[in-house]
C-alpha cells in the first residue's frame, strides 16, 4: 500500500491537516473494495481527488473512469446521459446511445453534486446501486454493468432528505463509507503551504517572479474565512501574480484582494455612518414616544370629556375606537401600556367624583429630551425582561450590541 506522502505528490495534494489525512487513509483503505462512496464537504475543498485515489488504486484501475457533474446536465436530458437511449426515444434521437453507466462498465463511475439528481432519476440510480440493472430511455431490456459509484456533494444531506429532494434509502446506499474533507479556513497550517505552491506555479506559467507574503501577511490570510475555499485561494494567488508589480506582498496589500464576506477579522466601523446610524434610531425612539404621549393625552381628553355627559356607552365605543387605532399604528410591545391606561380610565369611571384627579394635560413645554426618554424606556425593558439584554433588545427593535453600548453610554 503506497504512503500518504506518495499518494499526495502522486495527485498533487498540498497539506498535512490531521483530518485531511484522516480522509485519505480512509480513501486509500476502501479503494480495493467495491463498496460504494460518499464524498462530502464544502464547495472548492478538492473532493475530485478522493474519487481519482480510490480508481486509481483500486482493481479496476485499467477501466474506465468517468466523472459526472450531476447538476450540469439538464434534468430533461440527464437520464438519457447516464442510462443512454434507444433511437426515437424522444424528439431528436436518431440513434440509440450508450448511457456512462455502459460505457464505464468493469470501471468507476463519479458522479459530482449528487444531491442536484431528479427524484425520478434517483430511482434509477438506486436500482443500479441494489442490483446493477438498468433500462434505457425508450428500451423495455434490463441490461447489466458492473460499475463503481463514488458520489460527492456539497449538500447537507439529511436536510434534502428531510425536505423530499433526496431519497433516504438511496443516499444510505451511497453512503456505506462517508469521506468528509474539511475546509480550508479549519486547515490553518495549509494556507501558507497552499499559497507558496499556487503563487510557484503561476510565477512558472507567466515567466515571473515568484511573489511572497510578509509574516503580518501570512497572519491575515490565516484569519481570512474563505468560503470558496482552495479554489478561492488559488484565484487570489493568481490575480497577486499578475497584477502586483511589488513581488513581496504585505498584510494591507493583500487585504486588497480578500472580499468582505468570509474574513474573521474584526470590521472596521466607518465612524461618520456609525454616528449616522445613532441620530437616526434617537429620531425614531422620539417619535414613537412622542405619537405614544399624543394617543394617551388624547384618551384622557375624549374620556373625561364623556364623563361629564355620563354617557358610560359614548365612552366605551370611543375607547374601543382609540384601542384599535392604538392597534394598528403601534407595535404589541408599544401599544401594551396604552391598553394598561385605557384599563385604567374606566376603572376611574366607576369611582368618579368631583375631585377626580385624571385631569392631567401634558404641559406644552414639558421636556421631551430623547435622552431622558431613551433611558426611561430602557430601564423599563430590562426591569420588565428581569435585566436579560437578549430579550429587552428584541423588545426595544435595536441589535443586542446597541444596546449594550447604551447601557454603558449611560451607566445603567
Amino acid at each position: 500500500m503506497e504512503s500518504l506522502q506518495v499518494i499526495k505528490q502522486r495527485f498533487g495534494i498540498i497539506g498535512n491537516d490531521l483530518h485531511l489525512n484522516r480522509a485519505l487513509e480512509k480513501a486509500v483503505r476502501v479503494a480495493p473494495t467495491d463498496i460504494s462512496v460518499l464524498v462530502t464537504g464544502e464547495s472548492g475543498v478538492g473532493k475530485e481527488n478522493i474519487p481519482k485515489i480510490i480508481h486509481a488504486l483500486s482493481h479496476r484501475k485499467h477501466a474506465k473512469y468517468i466523472a459526472v457533474n450531476c447538476g450540469a446536465i439538464p434534468e430533461g436530458t440527464i437520464d438519457s446521459e447516464l442510462f443512454g437511449h434507444e433511437k426515437g426515444a424522444f424528439t431528436g434521437a436518431t440513434a440509440a446511445r450508450k448511457g456512462y453507466f455502459e460505457v464505464a462498465d468493469g470501471g468507476t463511475i463519479f458522479l459530482d453534486e449528487v444531491g442536484e439528481l431528479p427524484l425520478t432519476t434517483q430511482v434509477r440510480l438506486l436500482r443500479v446501486l441494489e442490483n446493477g440493472e438498468f433500462i434505457k430511455v425508450g428500451s423495455s431490456q434490463v441490461q447489466k454493468t458492473n460499475v463503481r459509484i463514488v458520489a460527492a456533494t456539497n449538500l447537507k444531506m439529511h436536510d434534502a432528505i428531510s425536505k423530499g429532494k433526496f431519497r433516504e434509502d438511496l443516499y444510505y446506499r451511497l453512503s456505506t463509507i462517508e469521506i468528509n474533507l474539511p475546509p480550508l479556513r479549519d486547515r490553518l497550517g495549509d494556507i501558507h503551504l497552499l499559497f507558496r505552491k499556487f503563487a510557484s506555479d503561476f510565477a512558472q506559467k507567466y515567466k515571473m517572479p515568484t511573489v511572497r507574503l510578509t509574516d503580518e501577511a501570512v497572519k491575515v490570510l490565516n484569519n481570512y474565512g474563505f468560503p470558496g475555499n482552495i479554489r478561492q485561494l488559488k484565484n487570489i494567488a493568481e490575480q497577486i501574480s499578475v497584477v502586483e508589480e511589488n513581488r513581496l506582498i504585505s498584510a494591507q496589500k493583500i487585504l486588497e484582494y480578500l472580499p468582505s464576506k468570509g474574513t474573521n477579522l474584526p470590521s472596521v466601523i466607518n465612524d461618520e455612518k456609525s454616528k449616522s446610524d445613532f441620530a437616526s434610531e434617537r429620531e425614531i425612539m422620539y417619535k414613537i414616544l412622542f405619537d405614544m404621549r399624543n394617543d394617551i393625552n388624547d384618551l384622557k381628553k375624549l374620556t373625561l370629556d364623556l364623563l361629564k355627559g355620563n354617557d358610560t356607552g359614548k365612552v366605551q365605543e370611543e375607547n374601543k375606537k382609540l384601542i384599535q387605532k392604538i392597534y394598528k399604528e403601534k407595535s404589541s410591545k408599544e401599544h401594551e401600556e396604552n391598553l394598561v391606561e385605557v384599563v385604567r380610565i374606566n376603572e376611574a369611571y366607576n369611582n368618579l367624583d368631583e375631585d377626580y384627579p385624571f385631569t392631567e394635560t401634558i404641559d406644552a413645554d414639558e421636556s421631551l429630551s430623547i435622552q431622558d426618554k431613551e433611558i426611561e424606556l430602557i430601564k423599563k425593558s430590562l426591569e420588565r425582561n428581569n435585566g436579560k439584554r437578549k430579550l429587552a433588545a428584541k423588545e426595544l427593535g435595536i441589535s443586542e450590541r446597541t444596546l449594550y453600548r447604551k447601557i454603558k453610554q449611560y451607566d445603567l
